[in-house]
């Protein structure tokens, strides 16, 4: 029997986390793959302590999702949506979290890395990000989300979705670039990001520079009101594609919106 967990916010899309096994159910309107599992062992270079317990399966993820009306329109706009799951539970004295990494550049996007927009649908999530992920990384910030919150990482940055309650899973769905990809060699020779999430009493998340990077300071904020990309709060990403299947262009596209990345604030 397939045990599911309900999610906080209507996602606008058929599809649920599940527990049993740990992984996604997709309803009859939607088409979606085989989902993949990220283990503690993929992980674990980016881990403040690497030899750290923790669950086995430590997160779920489904690329490329949607309703099977959409399929056509999503490849014609080089969009695609994810889905993800994150485990209850501690990563040794961190909380549950996915690798540092940069999202590739795009030849469809003219070398521009790309960027991602998140939508938290249950659970509490800190995205964490930074301008590089070089030796300076520029400026950080801990996006601190909850049911409903969309949170946009421009191109080029080094980012991890984090969760910020080990009593709770974390399930979000994600627009990407259809041609993603994941670099981690800069993040992984610093030995994960800028700053380390540790676990404090009553479940507090302290942060910790991580010595390999200079000058660092993390600016700590909640989600904003993204007006210049028309996001509407409140709205399920996936209902607002499906009102105007050209609101998220800049996500395939970020070279087409220059000014809109020029000094952009999550």
């Amino acid at each position: 029997m397939i045990l599911i967990w309900e999610v906080e916010f209507n996602p606008g899309i058929n599809i649920k986390p599940t527990a049993k096994p740990f992984g996604f159910f997709y309803g009859v309107d939607v088409f979606g793959p085989e989902v993949e599992i990220r283990t503690l062992d993929a992980i674990r270079k980016s881990l403040l302590d690497p030899s750290c317990k923790g669950p086995k399966e430590v997160y779920s993820i489904a690329m490329d999702v949607g309703k099977k009306p959409h399929f056509n329109t999503l490849n014609q706009m080089h969009l695609l949506f994810g889905v993800v799951t994150y485990a209850g539970g501690k990563l040794g004295r961190e909380p549950i979290r996915s690798q540092g990494h940069v999202h590739k550049r795009s030849s469809y996007a003219s070398g521009w890395s790309t960027p991602e927009v998140y939508e938290i649908w249950s659970g509490k999530a800190i995205i964490l990000m930074q301008e590089s992920a070089e030796d300076y990384p520029g400026r950080c910030f801990a996006v601190n989300a909850s049911p409903g919150d969309v949170v946009i990482v421009p191109p080029f940055w080094a980012h991890a979705t984090i969760s910020a309650d080990p009593n709770e899973t974390l399930t979000f769905g994600a627009w990407c670039d259809r041609d993603y990809g994941f670099e981690y060699k800069d993040v992984r020779a610093h030995n994960g990001l800028a700053f380390y999430p540790l676990i404090e009493g009553k479940g507090k998340i302290r942060w910790v520079r991580n010595d390999a990077y200079h000058d660092q300071e993390l600016i700590q904020k909640k989600p904003r009101t993204y007006k210049e990309f028309g996001i509407t709060t409140g709205m399920p990403i996936y209902s607002q594609f499906e009102q105007n299947v050209n609101k998220f262009l800049f996500v395939p596209r970020p070279d087409l919106f220059p000014s809109e990345w020029e000094g952009f604030v999550p």
